[in-house]
């Protein structure tokens, strides 16, 4: 099985390849802004290319680069897309709407949303193969719309819808262009991680797992997602989510 995991450098990614590639005949490519920042096994067992989500003109050197490796033949078998951000350099959640600036809304929706559907789109000619393709995009669901009675967050939140709609659209289309595949949006759980690094005191009272049991719980969800399950959001325990 070919694997591709964008996002790998994180915390998330991260644990999700060191899972994957303990399994016996799994291939892992990996995408990240730094290579550097990647599992060192990943680099000595599998491969790691340089991308960036908030660089869409470099999705072709990723696309040449993994040609080299990858017959578009052969192709990938999933596809886990977990990248994402929260703050950042002059990027912080917000509290209200006076905080907003439109210099977040641009990088949250490049890393956590339009980086998903480009890199789909530039990966296009690996999924043509007639194996089950799985296209997993870890969202969060505080994206859900019908979720939302506390505001705040402008940025991260619509970003994260517009990844779920994103989800649902490929979900649409992708079968009958190229079944069988499964698109699903996949609520991580409160993580120990950079992303919530800053908020650990008001996670005090949340049900908080480490990278390690996140990557589990996420794994127990995919490896058991079928074509019946296309275009859902589904949560670490394997819940549906509303949109």
């Amino acid at each position: 099985m070919r694997i591709l995991i964008a996002g790998v450098s994180g915390a998330i990614g991260a644990a999700l390849a060191e899972k994957l590639g303990a399994r016996a005949d799994v291939e892992i490519i990996g995408l990240c802004r730094q290579p550097g920042k990647a599992p060192a096994f990943l680099h000595e067992q599998h491969q790691v290319l340089a991308w960036d989500a908030e660089k869409p003109e470099a999705l072709g050197q990723v696309a040449a680069e993994l040609a080299a490796t990858v017959p578009k033949a052969e192709g990938l078998d999933m596809i886990i897309y977990a990248a994402g951000i929260l703050h950042g350099e002059n990027m912080k959640p917000e509290k209200r709407l006076e905080d907003l600036q439109a210099s977040s809304l641009v990088r949250a929706m490049a890393v956590n949303a339009s980086g998903f559907g480009l890199l789909v789109q530039a990966l296009l000619p690996w999924l043509r193969h007639k194996r089950t393709k799985r296209i997993v995009a870890i969202s969060a669901k505080v994206g859900g719309i019908g979720d939302n009675r506390l505001g705040g967050w402008y940025a991260y939140r619509s970003s994260k819808a517009a990844l779920n709609m994103l989800v649902k659209t490929l979900s649409v289309e992708l079968p009958r262009r190229m079944s069988p595949v499964v698109c699903i949006a996949l609520h991580p759980g409160t993580t120990h991680s950079a992303l919530s690094e800053p908020f650990s005191q008001s996670l005090a009272n949340l049900e908080v797992h480490d990278p390690c049991e996140t990557a589990a719980n996420l794994l127990t969800v995919i490896d058991h997602i079928d074509e019946s399950m296309n275009g859902s959001f589904l949560s670490w325990d394997g819940n549906i989510l509303p949109w």
